[in-house]
């Protein structure tokens, strides 16, 4: 395996752009509900771009705080035994979200319809959720439905 090595210069350029991208956008454990908040915000203002979408420049990045998003719910946030559109309540308004800013699960009507349990969650749709929102597809099963630990667990699909 080939080492590789910077310059002093280089140092100094990636030490400032990498500075300028920190102070925009929180890149390290998000370890308080504030950080929590702010990483979620910046969040979804990276994926109002389409810039922020698949193959995108901005993927990696959206990806990355993602994850960090992720693991702070998956030790901070357990979910209780609730009917699927409750999980999705809770998912959706701790990310701040509208029901039209989840149209890879429907609609706005699609979305209340399932939010006011007018609606049952179909296999696409768990399917969309559990990747949008980097939990198990068993978050979206009912209660007695599900047989595996219904956490903000990163999906393993």
């Amino acid at each position: 395996m080939e080492t590789l090595t910077f310059s002093q210069t280089e140092i100094e350029e990636i030490a400032d752009r990498f500075g300028a991208l920190a102070s925009k956008v929180p890149l390290r454990v998000i370890t308080n509900d504030a950080e929590y908040e702010k990483a979620v915000q910046t969040l979804n203002a990276l994926l109002d771009s389409p810039k922020a979408a698949e193959g995108g420049p901005l993927a990696p990045l959206v990806a990355m705080l993602g994850d960090l998003i992720a693991d702070y719910d998956e030790e901070h946030f357990v979910l209780p035994d609730a009917a699927p559109s409750e999980v999705l309540r809770e998912l959706t308004s701790r990310r701040q979200l509208k029901q039209t800013d989840v149209p890879e699960i429907g609609s706005q009507g699609v979305v209340s319809e399932i939010l006011n349990g007018k609606r049952e969650l179909n296999a696409r749709q768990i399917a969309a959720a559990s990747h949008l929102f980097g939990v198990s597809p068993a978050a979206f099963f009912p209660p007695e439905e599900s047989h595996t630990k219904r956490t903000m667990e990163p999906a393993h699909i």
